[in-house]
């Protein structure tokens, strides 16, 4: 019975389970037929915006700079060479490189002893000249008067003969006294022949005299030449370099002593591609005498230059491309001869231009603009010039229009945009960042202050700034960063 019993308890609790199961899985039947059967409705979507910074694009007169890189050099540069060869007997004190001469200061004298004997032999032969040639000049006085002499004679034979042949044609005469006075006649006219013949060969000897003399001038000349050759003087005020001779040194001819710099004639020569160089040219194809200003970093500090293009090289160079031109830079204080520098020119004026920043234009020379509905438009434009981050460019459907700043990937015509303006009238003004200052320690203000001291290129004007600066509390972090990049810290 017990056994029964137990049986029939576990049947029940059998179908009470299998009748919860079948009631289970109706339910979920039932709930996924309801969920099938109710109608899906998709959310509503959204279009997507992208925030750009616009800019205003306004038309107007921009002149251009072109940029290049040149170097410095002098437009008065003269190698000092020894005239003649001898010993160095005296030199100038400031006969060092890197000293400053004056025109005409004595630089460096040679031994003249040599070239003072040349001269002191070619004055006494000028003393031989003239002396031959006064003797001649007496000579041919002497004999002129021979020969007038000798002409009376013969003019008082050549009358004797005449009065014998008219005593014979009267016949007081005979004819061995006429024969007489006639060989008496005939002997006085030789003998104006050779009167003749001795003042020929006086005025002759003349001739040779004043060759002479002017022969030994010549030599004098050249031997005064030599002379003034043997001391060097400096033919305008300059700075040395490259000094070679020392006192008592024997030197060649020809031999180079130094190189002699115009420190104030400077120019700055700097090459330009083709292109460029035809935008530099008139109308008559002539350089144009462009406005130039040149630009050399020294330790944080920019020393600049003014100056105007003079002229081009003639030719292109050996392998090389482009066009070499140079400039005449005034009042270039702290430039050397050799400095590399930044050169920027003043281009011809251009009228009706957009200045833009160069990340607002495409490969394809189109720009984004906002159009209506807060939607961008590309509108080509035409590319002018390149200035830095910044192009010029030209479109009559751009000017007055809202720029897209800054492209990207993700903007095209027909997104939409949300415009941020720069300059609203709502928005505050901002300020321009102060520079950053330093605290500099001891240690580190005491290395700076040493680096800028030991730069022989820096300015003495650049240099006192540069120390003052360093000795205040503060210093600013970008003088700071530039001197310790040159340093190597």
């Amino acid at each position: 019975m017990r056994f029964l019993r137990q049986s029939l308890i576990g049947l029940v609790l059998t179908a009470l389970t299998l009748a919860l199961l079948v009631y289970a899985g109706n339910l979920v039947r039932s709930a996924v037929q309801e969920r099938l059967s109710r109608e899906t409705k998709a959310p509503p979507t959204r279009e997507r915006t992208f925030a750009v910074n616009l800019v205003q694009a306004q038309a107007g007169d921009v002149t251009p700079m072109l940029e290049s890189f040149g170097q410095v050099q002098s437009r008065r540069t003269l190698e000092l060479r020894a005239a003649v060869a001898g010993r160095v007997i005296e030199m100038a004190d400031s006969f060092e490189d890197g000293g400053t001469v004056r025109e005409g200061d004595v630089l460096v004298r040679v031994d003249p002893a040599d070239a003072q004997s040349v001269l002191d032999r070619v004055e006494a032969d000028i003393s031989d000249a003239k002396a031959d040639l006064r003797d001649a000049q007496r000579t041919l006085d002497l004999g002129r008067d021979d020969q007038a002499a000798a002409q009376e004679q013969a003019d008082l034979r050549q009358r004797a003969f005449q009065r014998q042949v008219e005593l014979e044609e009267r016949g007081v005469g005979t004819a061995a006294a006429v024969e007489t006075a006639e060989l008496a006649a005939s002997a006085a006219r030789q003998a104006i022949l050779s009167r003749r013949q001795a003042v020929t060969a006086a005025e002759a000897r003349i001739d040779q005299a004043k060759t002479t003399l002017a022969r030994t001038e010549i030599a004098l000349a050249e031997a005064e030449r030599r002379l003034s050759d043997t001391t060097l003087r400096a033919p305008f005020d300059g700075t040395l370099s490259l000094t070679t001779v020392a006192l008592g040194r024997l030197v060649s001819t020809n031999e180079k002593l130094a190189d002699l710099i115009d420190p104030d004639a400077l120019e700055v020569s700097f090459r330009v591609s083709t292109a460029q160089y035809a935008r530099l040219l008139d109308n008559a194809g002539k350089l144009l005498d462009a406005p130039v200003v040149a630009t050399l970093d020294v330790a944080g500090i920019d020393l600049q230059a003014s100056g105007v293009i003079n002229r081009a090289s003639a030719d292109a160079g050996e392998s090389q491309t482009g066009r070499l031109i140079f400039a005449r830079l005034d009042n270039a204080r702290g430039f050397k001869p050799g400095d590399f520098v930044t050169v920027a020119v003043q281009e011809p004026l251009m009228s009706n231009v957009i200045r833009l920043p160069s990340s607002a234009m495409s490969a394809d020379s189109n720009v984004l603009v906002l159009g209506e509905g807060n939607r961008l438009e590309a509108v080509p434009v035409t590319l002018m010039r390149r200035q830095g981050d910044d192009v010029l460019v030209r479109s009559d459907a751009l000017a007055g229009r809202e720029v897209v700043e800054a492209r990207s990937p993700l903007l095209g015509a027909g997104i939409a945009v949300t415009p941020l303006r720069q300059g609203r009238e709502d928005s505050a003004p901002t300020l321009a960042p102060a520079p950053q200052m330093l605290e500099l320690s001891e240690e580190r203000r005491a290395r700076l202050v040493a680096f800028v001291e030991a730069n022989d290129r820096m300015p003495q004007e650049a240099k006192a700034r540069v120390l003052a600066q360093l000795a205040e509390p503060q210093v600013p972090a970008q003088m700071v960063e530039r001197i310790e990049s040159r340093m190597g810290g």
